[in-house]
């Protein structure tokens, strides 16, 4: 099988690029990135010198152009698209690059793929285009989207038009949803490798609100044999929830990652809390379970384990990722909850 990843740099495209290509000796995968702040080429350049069943193309999904050149050249099977913008924070201080990406970006992908008449697209979304859960219950797929930042409404918008291009056109588009996802190669403006990296620094671990916030944590190893679940077995038009059967409140969260890392819960420090800020994520898998036979295989403590691991054992990318863009945007994120 011949596959275009979209997004392929970013934290859980890594993760499936490597997984997919060890798992699978007669795929090959091309990997369009556009190599934003989050989007790292050293993470697979090591596939790019040694592995011929893969190549890197920098460039847009809104590159019309460049996306039908790619589905041509390579003669695709399927097209996976992780590619977006994804941090809450970054959307709420600038939507303009989220609509643009994740919506126009996403239908570019779409009206591509159906002219070339691609055999299976599968588009990565979230589970927080549903908005928030009381205390009770948990997100079906039949659950109606409610998103409650610009990021989750961009990704709502992408997957509603995934789902018209399934309806109008018959198209053989798939959605994933899944909760938190952790793990290695995750870029540091997120809960947990920020957490690390400040505790190895002795400096204040930032809390949101009362910390009391749940999300259910999916190790991306999981979430990746997901997505691969999907492409293989999935039933076209379908969405799929993904969930690592795991929630945790934030505060909890941190407090267990310091246990971990040997540090004091004295570094914690609570912080005005982030408008929008959905206060439950809990997912019920069952549909994937009955019909793709997926199960989370990582419980969060071996997963919490396993990711700060990689973390100390992969110092340098630690060091590169921190530089430029990067630290520039914790400066302001800083500044502006003091």
């Amino acid at each position: 099988m011949k596959l275009l990843v979209t997004g392929g740099c970013g934290f859980i495209g890594t993760n499936f690029i490597r997984l997919m290509l060890a798992k699978h000796p007669d795929w090959s995968i091309t990997n369009l990135d556009k190599l934003t702040y989050a989007g790292n080429r050293l993470n697979l350049l090591d596939l790019e010198e040694n592995e011929n069943r893969y190549d890197f193309v920098q460039g847009d999904i809104c590159d019309r152009d460049l996306i039908m050149d790619l589905l041509d050249g390579n003669k695709v099977d399927a097209v996976i698209n992780f590619a977006a913008e994804s941090h809450v924070d970054r959307s709420i201080n600038d939507p303009s690059p989220f609509v643009v990406t994740n919506v126009q970006g996403a239908q570019n992908l779409l009206e591509c793929a159906r002219q070339r008449k691609i055999d299976r697209f599968v588009h990565i979304s979230t589970d927080e285009v549903y908005g928030t859960l009381g205390d009770e219950g948990k997100f079906e797929e039949t659950t109606p989207l409610a998103p409650n930042s610009p990021y989750s409404a961009s990704k709502a918008g992408a997957d509603m038009m995934a789902r018209a291009y399934f309806e109008t056109y018959g198209f053989p588009v798939l959605v994933t949803r899944c909760s938190n996802n952790y793990g290695p190669y995750q870029f540091p403006e997120k809960l947990i490798p920020l957490m690390y990296m400040n505790a190895l620094a002795d400096k204040p671990l930032p809390v949101y609100g009362d910390g009391l916030n749940v999300r259910d944590w999916i190790y991306v190893d999981d979430h990746c044999l997901g997505v691969e679940l999907t492409l293989l077995k999935g039933r076209e038009g379908q969405a799929y929830n993904f969930g690592g059967d795991a929630e945790e409140t934030n505060i909890n969260v941190v407090k267990t990652l310091l246990s971990v890392v040997g540090k004091p819960e004295s570094l914690i420090t609570y912080v005005k809390d982030r408008p929008g800020h959905d206060k439950r994520y809990a997912m019920d898998f069952t549909l994937a379970a009955d019909e793709l036979g997926f199960a989370p295989t990582v419980n969060f403590e071996e997963g919490l384990k396993k990711t700060i691991e990689w973390y100390k054992t992969n110092a340098t990318w630690l060091e590169q990722v921190q530089s430029g863009e990067y630290r520039n945007f914790m400066d302001t994120w800083y500044e502006e909850r003091s």
